[in-house]
């Protein structure tokens, strides 16, 4: 199970779930009467538009011979992946950058927190003193220092 979990941490429970019924050539409305629950509710989480709860879970993982828990485990890990595409949704202040210093991209679409080398190295080659400023405000001091070169920093 921690192998299966490993490789499927952050996607909806929903699509597992999905998998699991196509699997056994059920379908959704056919699983859901079997467990006594409504076919809306199940197409729902299937499609990833609701989450799963304690009971359903408790009565999918039963019915499908699912070790207990793994479903509301799924759940959990989907729920952090999202929290952090919240908390990931940070990015510096635009009116301080160029656009082009990102020609090549959408600032918009930047991840910045997974992308931030690629950000640091761009800024620090081909940025002004205000973009290098920002980006140091932005990721900090050490982010700057591990990514940049001692010749970057002193044109800084």
């Amino acid at each position: 199970m921690d192998r299966e979990l490993e490789i499927l941490k952050g996607i909806h429970p929903g699509i597992f779930l999905d998998r699991k019924i196509k699997e056994r050539k059920l379908s959704k409305g056919r699983f859901a009467l079997m467990i006594n629950e409504y076919p809306q509710t199940l197409g729902a989480i299937t499609n990833g538009k609701r989450s799963m709860n304690t009971s359903l879970a408790l009565k999918i993982e039963h019915a499908l011979n699912l070790p207990e828990g793994f479903l509301m485990t799924l759940q959990v890990f989907y729920d952090i992946k999202i929290e952090k595409k919240k908390i990931n949704k940070a990015r510096p202040d635009f009116a301080k950058l160029r656009r082009a210093l990102f020609w090549d991209t959408d600032m918009e679409k930047i991840d910045w927190q997974l992308q931030k080398q690629a950000v640091i190295q761009r800024v620090f080659e081909r940025g002004n003193s205000i973009e290098k400023e920002e980006i140091t405000r932005f990721y900090g001091d050490a982010e700057i220092k591990q990514f940049t070169t001692k010749r970057d920093q002193l044109h800084a």
